[in-house]
């Protein structure tokens, strides 16, 4: 179903059941399928190809070549029927690709909303992407990633499977992801090193001074402490009473799988 305000280009194919939402317009020589469907008001510009299922929300900007919901690059993938959804306001610009997941994990990649993906950004497949976050020019993410709320993965930098970008966390430019980076901290270098916290970010985002502080200390705590994890676990726990912010590192920390990065 095509709304009658969504405004498609002649030469763009689009399916008979995509579901075209107010508002939208298609541009020129884009291919879109029929188990797709797309909200209000987005705006996908020319030569996209946009594959299903995939659910797209409302406000997106998609630029000309990025290829949205196509199968995933995964040798185990038999053409199950898996999705992508994608929330609101993303800004996805040329030839970002982002795939469909694999019913060996959930069999759906989730990407949230206001994200800015720069050019060439790779979302593989059962990802899962949050909100606020930025990804510059040929970030990539393997299968499995979770990136939290208002990270940032700079340009050229790759992300192992299986691993977390915390929130408000900072990677910087051609950074080698392998192991889990912590919420709050910034890290650089092949293979990531932790390099302190976020503090400006963290500004921005309107923390206040005293909770900033109780992250640095958390932060020593993990890095600097020479305690092991187990040991430094409880001393998180009792700090996450006063400040709710401190529990994120103690939730990465219980979940993850690949330990983090030192």
């Amino acid at each position: 179903m095509i709304h009658e305000s969504a405004q498609i280009h002649p030469s763009a194919v689009v399916e008979e059941g995509a579901v075209i939402g107010a508002d939208v317009t298609v541009g020129p020589f884009t291919y879109i399928t029929s188990n797709v469907e797309i909200g209000r008001g987005t705006e996908v510009m020319s030569h996209v190809v946009i594959k299903g299922p995939t659910v797209i929300g409302e406000d997106n900007r998609i630029f000309p070549f990025a290829v949205i919901g196509e199968e995933c690059q995964d040798k185990k993938y038999q053409g199950e029927d898996t999705r992508l959804v994608v929330g609101d306001r993303n800004v996805i610009r040329e030839s970002v690709q982002m795939h469909r997941g694999t019913v060996q994990d959930k069999g759906v990649t989730t990407v949230g909303s206001d994200n800015l993906f720069c050019v060439n950004v790779h979302i593989a497949h059962d990802c899962v992407v949050g909100d606020n976050i930025i990804m510059g020019n040929n970030a990539t993410l393997a299968g499995h990633v979770t990136i939290e709320d208002y990270a940032i993965v700079s340009a050229l930098s790759p992300v192992h499977q299986f691993c977390t970008v915390g929130a408000h966390s900072f990677v910087g430019g051609a950074s080698v992801v392998v192991q889990d980076v912590p919420p709050f901290v910034m890290a650089q270098g092949n293979h990531c090193k932790p390099f302190g916290i976020n503090v400006e970010g963290l500004k921005r985002r309107g923390f206040e001074k005293p909770e900033i502080r109780a992250i640095r200390s958390a932060y020593k705590e993990i890095y600097r402490s020479g305690k092991t994890i187990t040991e430094v676990m409880p001393v998180l726990e009792e700090m996450a009473k006063e400040y709710e912010s401190i529990g994120q590192f103690t939730t990465l920390i219980e979940n993850s799988t690949r330990g983090i990065i030192r």
